[in-house]
């Protein structure tokens, strides 16, 4: 039996997205496996900070047939979703939780993106 929020996050793979899902000059090359070794980690990684999610990826009980990169997507804003939350819950203040969801993420991302 799954719950509501399952059932929400189950359909919520980023379909309203008017744009295929075809290979991009902007993402990296990789094969199904890779694409489906990433979002299990990137799921796995959401699982920590709250409730179960579902498990639809390729060969899983819940297989939805979305390609895996499309998972890797879906799970990483998931991803980024719960770990927003976890700032705006966890910060003593307004003002720290609006620092490290700001200036302190866009160091990190930028840290990040320069890394080879």
């Amino acid at each position: 039996m799954t719950t509501q929020w399952q059932e929400q996050a189950m359909g919520d793979h980023g379909d309203d997205f008017d744009g295929p899902m075809e290979p991009d000059a902007g993402a990296p090359v990789r094969t199904d496996e890779e694409w489906a070794l990433l979002a299990g980690y990137t799921r796995h990684a959401a699982n920590k900070l709250g409730p179960d999610l579902p498990l639809c990826l390729p060969g899983e009980p819940d297989e939805c047939g979305r390609p895996a990169q499309q998972h890797v997507l879906a799970w990483a804003a998931e991803l980024k979703a719960r770990a927003h939350h976890l700032i705006e819950t966890s910060a003593p203040s307004e003002a720290r939780a609006a620092h490290a969801a700001g200036p302190l993420y866009r160091r990190r991302l930028e840290e990040l993106r320069e890394r080879p």
